[in-house]
């Protein structure tokens, strides 16, 4: 039998471009993962990544360390907001 090791959790942001103007757009970073959308759509996907991605660090956090009030809090802080499909 292997090693006893506890296995590390990790969370991932992927952002899903909808709109598109015929080219192929994919960014990766350490933890998001960007697929799709125009030029300007994509542009603006990353920057929030970046953002999300200096705040938490100002709070010495990793994405897996946060809850989700407090990813909410961050990602209003960078300009996004929860759209609630269910409540259409």
């Amino acid at each position: 039998m292997g090693s006893s090791k506890q296995q590390k959790s990790r969370a991932m942001m992927l952002g899903v471009g909808l709109d598109g103007d015929g080219h192929k757009r994919i960014t990766k970073g350490e933890n998001f993962a960007l697929i799709g959308g125009s030029k300007e759509t994509h542009e603006q996907m990353t920057e929030k990544a970046v953002k999300i991605n200096e705040k938490l660090r100002e709070r010495g956090k990793a994405l897996e360390q946060v809850s989700r009030e407090e990813f909410d809090d961050i990602a209003h802080e960078v300009g996004l907001k929860r759209n609630d499909v269910g409540q259409n």
